[in-house]
């Protein structure tokens, strides 16, 4: 879908999307969304986008003994720098 470029309102809410993403906070609920169709089709692609992926890189637990490995790995490098 091409966006209109034109629409002040529309390069706005644009350029303030990453933000509302990342706050968590519900970005249907955005006034501009409401009334325009063109940014809520933006919005419904990158959606669907996201979904896929996440299903293409689904999120992998990392095994339990990672942290142990972590914690060693610090206390060894830190014996082994007071050594010098």
């Amino acid at each position: 879908m091409t966006l209109d470029a034109n629409n002040p309102n529309c390069a706005a809410f644009q350029v303030r999307l990453p933000d509302l993403a990342g706050s968590g906070e519900k970005i249907a609920a955005d006034p501009h969304l409401q009334s325009c169709e063109h940014c809520r089709a933006l919005l419904a692609d990158l959606v669907k986008i996201a979904e896929a992926a996440r299903q293409l890189y689904p999120v992998a637990e990392p095994p339990d003994r990672l942290w142990e490995q972590i914690e060693s790995a610090i206390r060894n490098e830190k014996d082994g720098s007071d050594r010098r």
